[in-house]
């Protein structure tokens, strides 16, 4: 699986469980960090855990493992860490907060549209 098959899987994750904000963010040529962020937001802590494990859940069925997890005890701010594809879901306020989004707008959005499905 490539990194940015495996970047839209966790898309379609957060999707499937009404993930809002999801984008995905082409990080390859500013950072040596990851190929692809993943950013979604889920508007309660209950919903923060639950798009964070339906990832790690889809993914490990398709055969990748979860590197590193970090914020599983907060539930404001879960990052996975995929080696090449970093997922961040965030509660609305951290991610006003931390404003990934800016931070990252250097990086290349890609267009996701065609795999959302969630209104």
């Amino acid at each position: 699986m490539t990194s940015l098959e495996l970047a839209k899987e966790a898309v379609k994750a957060i999707d499937s469980k009404r993930g809002s904000q999801i984008k995905l963010i082409k990080v390859d040529g500013v950072s040596v960090i990851a190929d692809y962020f993943v950013i979604a937001t889920g508007h309660s802590s209950t919903q923060v855990k639950a798009l964070a494990d339906e990832v790690e859940y889809k993914l490990k069925e398709a055969g990748m493992s979860v590197s590193h997890i970090e914020g599983h005890r907060n539930d404001s701010w879960i990052l996975l860490d995929y080696v090449d594809v970093i997922v961040h879901v965030f509660s609305e306020e951290a991610r006003e907060y931390y404003d990934l989004d800016r931070m990252w707008a250097d990086g290349e959005e890609v267009d996701i549209s065609d795999i959302l499905t969630a209104e």
